[in-house]
């Protein structure tokens, strides 16, 4: 294995805009859940016209759709990412639309027939709701509670209290306080393991809000300590959580 400095180096000059995780290739893992939800959002893309993505990062798993809809619109609040996004989905004919975190969205009301996402920042369930139309569908993938908590806790410690958000019991009662109906509501926990130091630099340098102050020098006796770990052929382990969640804007009564 290469020094701990090198692969250090390597990892905080890497490119970490988009929702890519091609980089880890050989350094980390992480097992899917099970539904398979770029799979399930190209099929739903296929029956529609008019289509939103939210914090759709790069725009990766919308371009893997083979068939998008005659309106595509993505979201975007990081403008790296909403470069990229608009390189990989123009060509396509997708409208890349940047956002503010935490703003109304800037486009009408009761036009989308889905709206979907793959681990929206913050779901703005009452926004949500408005831009469905009436039977329109919201398809997301969420990130559970607890998180890959047992990479972030090693570097922050005990976070009893950020370990019960994102709960998906809570998030449907939040969905359905906007007016939504949920239909369908699965979860995964789901295996992710990492080989060498830089994997887990390069990975917290992408993901922020696990260590929001992660700088490699803060942080340096940590990251040795757990590169030693790594050299001794002792993978770390952590665990990610998804739910996966389909909900409905009712149908206007006749």
């Amino acid at each position: 294995m290469r020094s701990f400095e090198d692969l250090v180096a390597e990892a905080v000059a890497a490119d970490v805009t988009g929702w890519g995780f091609g980089w880890l290739e050989g350094r980390a893992s992480e097992e899917r859940p099970p539904w398979g939800f770029a799979r399930l959002l190209a099929g739903r893309l296929a029956t529609v016209d008019r289509a939103l993505d939210i914090d759709t990062g790069g725009g990766e798993v919308v371009d893997e759709a083979p068939e998008l809809p005659a309106d595509m619109v993505v979201t975007e609040s990081w403008p790296p990412n909403a470069e990229r996004a608009r390189a990989t989905l123009q060509p396509r004919g997708v409208r890349v639309v940047e956002t503010e975190p935490g703003a109304p969205l800037p486009l009408d009301s009761a036009w989308f027939d889905l709206v979907s996402s793959r681990h929206p920042v913050s779901p703005d369930w009452p926004e949500i709701h408005r831009v469905l139309r009436p039977g329109g569908e919201y398809l997301a993938q969420h990130v559970g509670p607890a998180s890959a908590f047992e990479l972030i806790e090693f570097f922050l410690g005990p976070l009893p209290e950020s370990r019960q958000g994102r709960d998906p019991v809570h998030e449907v009662a939040d969905a359905e306080q906007a007016g939504l109906r949920v239909d369908d509501l699965r979860t995964a926990r789901c295996r992710m393991v990492f080989h060498d130091i830089g994997a887990v630099v390069w990975v917290l340098r992408k993901c922020v809000w696990w260590v929001p102050d992660f700088d490699v020098e803060r942080y340096a006796e940590p990251l040795r300590r757990l590169d030693a770990q790594l050299r001794r052929g002792e993978p770390f382990v952590a665990h990610s959580t998804r739910h996966l969640i389909s909900a409905r804007r009712p149908a206007v009564a006749g």
